[in-house]
């Protein structure tokens, strides 16, 4: 993409503002024709695919014009395809996306419809949570709703915090430090991550870099007038190091996988996991006995850095959501708008679908005062920075997955991370002029 189109658009504002609109969405009329919508989603697991399969059958019984096409892939097999189908000019008229950097591409290259002005229409894009949906935008125009957001934050067990007389979770980077200090002297394992799968570790060196330059390093680094290796992203690394030499993690830290890490964390083998929202039923399902650590699980947020630019209250996170097709019908819009009403979204977020939820109105969905408090850290954001290896092209993402776990195995230093990310950044932005 030429830079132009490398506008950054995960605007400030709290997530929270969308629920102070109170603006139902109000369905356009649909076509009397027979029309047919192509989706194509992710939610493999049966209870969730049963929801989405509810959801279509009862458009098409208040629609009987409209024929709803379902096909539900595993993520990688979906990521595989659709590559396959934007590559032949035929993309789904509805799919998942996260937005970013992959969404933006697709965009560039004339694949996808442009909503915006349908979002303007009755004030359907004043429902969402507007952090959420910028992630869905570039350049003035929008290609996507989001239908679930998420935060990541500290997850950790309280009776291995009060096993090492820890009182209270830290608030600071320095105080982390020394409470990964105290929990190994009462003999209790820090802190565990799967590096194995690369991205779970990502996660500590984006919220260091977002902690130490904000939304401003961001920005300039990927619109080109700053650089990957400007100081917040050598900081980012600097930090991180420092964490590893105190041997926080497991034992087999770089080859476990995120599934071992959360069997790990949910059986009470280790104090703290690094993690988004999901974690909060991935933990439980992990464990030996099904229920996870129970009324032991806490949650608390990214520490501030002595010293950062960035916001303290800057969260990382993400929104799953729907994006559209260059040739979808209005019926797919349409479609979507009855997906994102307030009302369905109550219910897909009780049923454990939409969780979290990004439409005003459906605050009341979510009971678990561990998800209560999730929601009230993005509602207290100023800034939501979406995950590197999805906001990147994929090669970048790629190579920021490759280099933390390589900060973390001793191969990388600060520096040459920062170095191969830019570079990496600078070889996709040559390729695509």
């Amino acid at each position: 993409m030429p830079a132009s189109r490398r506008r950054f658009l995960v605007g400030s504002g709290a997530v929270a503002a969308a629920a102070a609109v109170g603006v139902a969405p109000k369905l356009t009329p649909h076509a009397q024709e027979p029309v047919t919508v192509r989706w194509w989603h992710i939610q493999t697991a049966e209870e969730l695919a049963a929801a989405w399969q509810a959801q279509a059958d009862a458009y098409m019984t208040e629609h009987p014009e409209v024929t709803i096409e379902i096909t539900v892939l595993e993520n990688q097999a979906f990521k595989d395809r659709l590559t396959t189908v934007m590559s032949a000019g035929d993309p789904p008229d509805l799919f998942q996306s996260w937005g970013g950097g992959v969404l933006y591409q697709y965009a560039a290259a004339g694949l996808l419809r442009d909503v915006t002005a349908d979002l303007a229409t009755d004030g359907w894009g004043e429902t969402f949570a507007q952090a959420s949906l910028g992630l869905f935008g570039t350049e003035g125009k929008t290609y996507g709703v989001p239908w679930k957001q998420g935060v990541v934050g500290f997850w950790y067990n309280k009776a291995l915090f009060t096993q090492a007389a820890i009182e209270a979770p830290p608030a600071t980077w320095t105080e982390l430090l020394a409470a990964v200090e105290t929990l190994k002297g009462a003999d209790v394992t820090p802190i565990t991550v799967g590096a194995g799968d690369k991205w779970p570790a990502h996660f500590y060196w984006v919220y260091l870099a977002t902690r130490f330059g904000g939304q401003a390093a961001f920005e300039a680094a990927y619109n080109r007038t700053g650089s990957f290796t400007d100081e917040p992203f050598i900081q980012a690394g600097e930090a991180l190091l420092e964490l590893n030499a105190l041997e926080p993690f497991q034992a087999d830290f770089l080859a476990a996988t995120y599934p071992d890490s959360s069997a790990l964390f949910g059986n009470g083998g280790a104090a703290i996991e690094l993690m988004g929202q999901w974690h909060l039923a991935t933990q439980a399902d992990a464990s030996e006995s099904g229920e996870g650590l129970g009324d032991d699980l806490g949650f608390f947020a990214f520490p501030s850095v002595e010293g950062g630019a960035g916001d303290p209250t800057d969260v990382l996170g993400g929104a799953d959501g729907f994006a559209f097709g260059l040739n979808a019908p209005d019926a797919a819009v349409d479609f979507a708008r009855y997906l994102t009403s307030a009302e369905n979204q109550t219910t897909l977020a009780t049923e454990g679908v939409a969780v979290l939820p990004t439409v005003a109105g459906t605050e009341s969905a979510i009971e678990d005062p561990l998800l209560i408090d999730v929601q009230a850290l993005l509602a207290s954001a100023n800034y939501l920075q979406l995950y590197y290896d999805q906001y990147l092209p994929p090669v970048v993402g790629g190579v920021v997955n490759d280099v933390v776990q390589g900060l973390l195995a001793g191969t990388h230093t600060p520096e040459s991370a920062a170095q191969a990310i830019e570079d990496s950044f600078a070889a996709e932005i040559a390729a695509s002029q």
